[in-house]
C-alpha cells in the first residue's frame, strides 16, 4: 500500500494534541503551524513547517500521543506515511536521512535550552524563581502534588519572597484541583503573571550546590526518592554551603518518609531538631514524625505531635490545614 497525498483546507486539523496515530506527514505544499506549550513558561507557541519538512515522527514511530496539534493555515497537500512506509523511505534515501537529523536537531537544541532553563542551569535566573517556575511548571502539567510541595519549598525559604502570595494561591488551587480531579487530571488554565516585590539589578549567581539542591528537589517531585536522596547526602558531604546543606537534611528526611522507611524518617528528623531548634522546617518536619508514628500505629504520640504542630502554626498556613485534618481523622478512628 502506497503512501497517500490529502488535501486539507485552510483551518483544518491534521492532528489535536493528544491523538495517538501511526501516520507520518511530510508537507507536499502549503503552511502547517505546529501548535504545542511551552514547557518553561506554560505559553502557546508555533511552529511553522517548511515544504518537504515532516512532522508527527517521535509520537508515531515512539507510539505515544501526539504533543502538538498540527494546524493547517492555508491549502495544504501533505502526504501520509504509515510507520513502516516511512522506514522504508529513510532507509532507501539519504536526504531523508540528513533531513530528519536536521530537524531532531533543531527540536532537540530547543528543547535542551527549555530544559536547561526550567533546571535553573543557567546563572540568569536565580534561585528565588527557579523553585518557584518549578512550581508552577508541574501546576501546569496537572502534577499537583509536585506543585504543592514546590509551592510549599517556596514558602519555607522565602516567605517574603517576591511570588509568596502567588505560591499560596496556587498551593490552595492545586489542593482543591487535587480533591476534584486526582493526579495528572484537571482543567487546562493561564496562570497569573505574578507581581515581584523585588528587582535585583544583578540576578544573584547560582551557585554549583544550589544548582545541585534543585536538582534533588525536581527528583523528589518525580517521585525518584533514592536518586533524590544520594543527591541530598552529596550535598552533605561536601558541606561546601551550610543553608543548603541544613535544607539537604530535611529532604532526606521526607525522602525516607516517602520510602516507607518511618522509623528512621523520625529518627533523622529528631536528631536534626535537636541540633537545630530553630530550624526553618521546624513544624512540617514535626508533621512528619508526626505522620510517621501514626503509621507506625503509636496512635498517642501522633496526636500529641499534631497538636503540637498546630500550637506553632498560623491558621493561614497551608500546613495547618494538613495537620488538623490529620489529627481529626486520627480522633475519628
Amino acid at each position: 500500500m502506497a503512501p497517500k497525498a490529502i488535501v486539507y483546507k485552510a483551518n483544518s486539523i491534521i492532528y489535536f494534541k493528544g491523538d495517538i496515530s501511526d501516520k507520518i506527514f511530510i508537507l507536499n505544499q502549503g503552511k502547517v503551524s505546529l501548535n504545542f506549550t511551552n514547557i518553561e513558561t506554560g505559553q502557546e507557541m508555533h511552529e511553522l513547517i517548511k515544504t518537504g519538512e515532516f512532522f508527527g515522527v517521535k509520537s508515531s514511530m515512539g507510539r505515544y500521543p501526539r504533543e502538538e496539534t498540527a494546524l493547517v493555515l492555508q491549502d495544504s497537500k501533505v502526504i501520509a506515511f504509515s510507520v513502516p512506509e516511512f522506514e522504508q523511505l529513510v532507509s532507501k534515501n539519504t536526504r531523508v536521512i540528513i533531513k530528519m537529523l536536521q530537524v531532531f536537531s533543531n527540536q532537540l537544541r530547543r528543547i535542551h535550552k527549555q530544559v536547561k532553563n526550567l533546571m535553573y542551569i543557567e546563572d540568569t535566573v536565580n534561585a528565588e524563581t527557579g523553585l518557584f517556575r518549578l512550581g508552577e511548571y508541574y501546576l501546569k502539567a496537572k502534577k499537583y502534588n509536585q506543585a504543592i510541595y514546590a509551592f510549599n519549598r517556596y514558602l519555607v525559604y522565602y516567605p517574603s519572597g517576591g511570588y509568596s502570595d502567588n505560591a499560596t494561591k496556587n498551593i490552595y488551587m492545586a489542593e482543591e484541583f487535587l480533591q476534584q480531579y486526582g493526579q495528572g487530571k484537571g482543567p487546562d488554565f493561564e496562570l497569573d503573571s505574578p507581581k515581584e516585590i523585588r528587582k535585583p539589578d544583578q540576578p544573584k549567581q547560582t551557585s554549583a550546590t544550589e544548582k545541585l539542591y534543585y536538582q534533588g528537589v525536581n527528583l523528589l517531585g518525580q517521585a525518584q526518592y533514592q536518586e533524590a536522596s544520594k543527591i541530598f547526602h552529596q550535598i552533605i558531604k561536601d558541606e561546601k554551603d551550610s543553608d543548603f546543606t541544613l535544607k539537604a537534611q530535611f529532604e532526606i528526611g521526607k525522602c525516607l518518609f516517602h520510602l516507607a522507611q518511618y522509623s528512621n524518617c523520625i529518627k533523622v528528623y529528631s536528631a536534626l531538631l535537636q541540633r537545630y531548634p530553630k530550624h526553618p522546617d521546624l513544624n512540617e518536619a514535626l508533621y512528619y514524625i508526626g505522620v510517621c508514628n501514626e503509621k507506625n500505629g503509636d496512635y498517642i504520640k501522633a496526636s500529641s505531635v499534631y497538636r503540637k504542630v498546630l500550637s506553632l502554626t498560623p491558621e493561614a498556613d497551608p500546613l495547618f490545614k494538613k495537620v488538623y485534618s490529620a489529627l481529626k481523622a486520627l480522633e475519628k478512628d
